[in-house]
């Protein structure tokens, strides 16, 4: 059963590489969307300071100086066995605790307003990934939920907290599953936070995730809510890479929280 595949007695075949004398960041933040991996390159000063491999090719690791601090910056991959490895493997290339993730999710309640910043305070596990790093529950807590909170209410930033349901099939999203996440408080759908969170919790890690309200479930019929070309509100809006970037800076100037 994979409620039974967390296994913390034995060691693992393959760890993932520490690099000591890897280049030391303050924070890395990652994103999914490859408009705001180009809005980046193309509009902050970037340098590479490494990598890591996966089949698909090379994921390049970028750093950005932002008052003082220095930030390291990533592309990912959606689904949650890809983007924790893609974490792991990072262990070998920058030295950092700490992890803002920020993307698009669906929306479970048609209450929140487009665009508005979501932030998860526990991840109920529908995934597999989450059960190799944790014992096996129904939701995992996402701890650093108050200090992204505290941030966005800081820089007057809309925004709701609530649990999110982190699915490894959103083609398998059906209606009485979505029933009962909604009336259990959940407020989103996605595919990485619990799996993140566990395997952060395992590491030492240190996560701040926040999700924008794009798609909406809670509806008659599917909802993009957002017009063809438009990126305002939606994971490819390059203004949500600002808010990870000051959260980046405010989870580093504030060490003790």
């Amino acid at each position: 059963m994979i409620t039974e595949t967390f296994d913390n007695l034995s060691q693992a075949i393959i760890n993932p590489q520490i690099n000591e004398n890897a280049p030391a960041v303050d924070a890395c933040i990652l994103t999914f969307s490859h408009a705001i991996e180009q809005f980046v390159l193309n509009n902050y000063s970037c340098s590479r300071i490494g990598s890591f491999w996966f089949a698909t090719g090379e994921t390049p690791i970028y750093q950005i100086e932002h008052e003082g601090k220095k930030f390291a910056f990533y592309k990912t991959y959606v689904g949650a066995p890809a983007c924790v490895g893609t974490v792991e493997d990072t262990l070998a290339a920058i030295r950092t605790k700490k992890y803002i993730v920020f993307g698009g999710a669906g929306c479970l309640d048609r209450e929140i307003a487009h665009g508005k910043v979501m932030i998860p305070t526990a991840a109920y596990r529908d995934e597999g990934t989450s059960y190799h790093y944790a014992p096996a529950s129904d939701y995992i807590a996402v701890k650093n939920a108050d200090i992204v909170a505290k941030c966005m209410d800081e820089n007057g930033i809309p925004y709701v907290k609530g649990k999110t349901w982190t699915t490894d099939s959103f083609y398998r999203e059906t209606v009485n599953n979505f029933e009962r996440h909604k009336a259990d408080g959940c407020i989103s759908v996605e595919m990485e936070c619990a799996a993140l969170q566990a395997m952060c919790d395992f590491r030492g890690l240190e996560l701040y995730m926040f999700f924008t309200s794009g798609d909406l479930l809670d509806a008659p019929k599917w909802d993009a809510r957002r017009k063809e070309g438009d990126n305002r509100g939606t994971q490819h809006d390059a203004g949500h890479f600002d808010i990870a970037l000051e959260l980046a800076r405010y989870v580093t100037m504030n060490e003790s929280q």
